[in-house]
């Protein structure tokens, strides 16, 4: 006897779940993509902002002693632990100018980037079509943490008032007032405001801060202060918005261990603000991750305590200053114009001389990003320096502004530095003919 066989129409392959449009793209991110180009060709890597040189001595013994303390090793409070708030609000009353409550004025977070998540998702509703100001170029993880918040990014760009084929100012980069309040619905609850700047380098002057303030105090608005540089200013001192008349009960300051004392991927950072503003953050921060590890918050804080005594932020801040100034330096020899930096260790360079095949053979993740991802791609494999695009920095439509810049970190060591300067000389030859 014989059985015939036939496909069942209904024994197909079943579908498979289809993850959130936010996250449905599955391409390389920016850092990815420009530190695999720089791996490629044995390039310098000045793209990253991490630090190429270890930290100091007293900050990893700090760690590692933390580390052998039993009780250290288990849970902290979600607050933080105490010793570390001590120190936080140590460092912030004297920048503000009024005492900080270690019992309801700070929560320590995991990392700058999880206190930024953690004050959007306690003041905006899903569903609610609620907005945040955000001003370009911006830091590229506003914008997804605002959505994983359930809110939308509204972008207003800075923008330059010099002549971008010479060397200026990161003060000519310039805050339209008139277009922040034009940008403001009544749907809007937040400003994003990071001072020193990534990746422009601008300290945001005392009149320049009042009109933010003043447009945020007549539309009702909370202010996020991001001020993870806030040790890295090089021509005046950082000024907290904050620390403005009436500006404290509307603002949340974020800062970082991982910038502050060179150990980024230690992941311990802070939010500062009054209880009305703490509180709910806190409690957002609870949900998200419950707590921060605890050896390295003791760490954290007893380096704070030694670098406030031996002189190490003033140190820190000088050796930041030599190393942007001989990355200046380099670009004054190569014969591109840049914006020079207040503050952060970013230096924006103007690479609109350099010539850019147009039969150059890109990769399609590259070609497909748009002229300025190509001319940071082109700079890294013809001229043996990675940096990053700025156009990473901005939404598509605002794209076109990163015109032909190109973003260098310049948080490296001197060899580092060093051998940019010898790479970039084939820079400089093909700028002469």
């Amino acid at each position: 006897m014989s059985h015939s066989t036939k496909t069942d129409d209904n024994a197909r392959t079943p579908s498979l779940p289809v993850p959130s449009p936010v996250y449905a793209a599955t391409g390389l991110d920016v850092w990815t993509m420009m530190n695999q180009a720089a791996a490629e060709v044995g390039a310098v890597n000045l793209g990253q902002g991490f630090m190429s040189f270890p930290p100091k001595e007293f900050i990893t013994r700090a760690a590692q002693k933390a580390l052998e303390e039993n009780t250290y090793n288990q849970y902290a409070p979600p607050r933080g632990r105490p010793a570390l708030l001590e120190q936080v609000a140590a460092r912030f009353g004297s920048r503000l100018g009024r005492p900080i409550d270690t019992a309801s004025e700070i929560s320590i977070h995991a990392g700058a980037n999880e206190a930024l998540l953690s004050v959007f998702t306690a003041f905006l509703t899903h569903g609610q079509g609620e907005e945040v100001i955000v001003m370009e170029p911006a830091f590229d993880q506003y914008a997804p943490n605002i959505a994983m918040a359930g809110g939308t990014t509204v972008y207003v760009p800075l923008r330059a008032q010099a002549p971008a084929d010479a060397v200026m100012s990161s003060d000519d980069w310039k805050l339209d007032m008139a277009e922040l309040e034009a940008a403001v619905t009544p749907k809007t609850r937040i400003i994003v405001l990071n001072t020193p700047h990534n990746p422009v380098g601008k300290v945001f002057t005392r009149p320049e801060l009042e009109q933010i303030g003043a447009v945020a105090e007549r539309h009702n608005l909370l202010i996020i202060a991001d001020e993870v540089y806030e040790h890295l200013t090089f021509a005046r001192e950082h000024l907290s918005i904050a620390s403005l008349p009436r500006m404290w009960d509307r603002t949340v300051t974020v800062g970082s261990a991982g910038k502050l004392l060179g150990v980024t991927g230690w992941r311990v950072g802070w939010a500062v603000g009054p209880h009305a503003l703490i509180q709910p953050t806190l409690a957002a921060h609870t949900r998200i991750v419950f707590t921060t590890n605890t050896p390295l918050q003791e760490g954290v804080a007893a380096a704070m305590r030694e670098a406030s005594a031996n002189g190490f932020y003033e140190a820190q801040r000088n050796e930041y200053q030599r190393r942007r100034d001989r990355l200046m330096a380099i670009f004054d020899d190569v014969g591109l114009p840049y914006v020079v930096p207040d503050g952060a260790y970013y230096l924006l360079v103007n690479a609109a001389a350099v010539r850019v095949p147009e039969d150059y053979p890109f990769p399609a993740a590259i070609a497909d990003r748009g002229p300025n991802f190509r001319l940071a791609y082109y700079f890294v494999r013809e001229f043996g320096v990675s940096g990053i695009p700025p156009a990473e920095f901005y939404c598509e439509p605002h794209r076109g502004l990163a015109g032909d810049y190109v973003r260098f970190a310049f948080c490296k060591t001197d060899e580092g530095l060093d051998a940019a300067a010898a790479a970039l000389q084939k820079l400089k030859h093909h700028l002469q003919n």
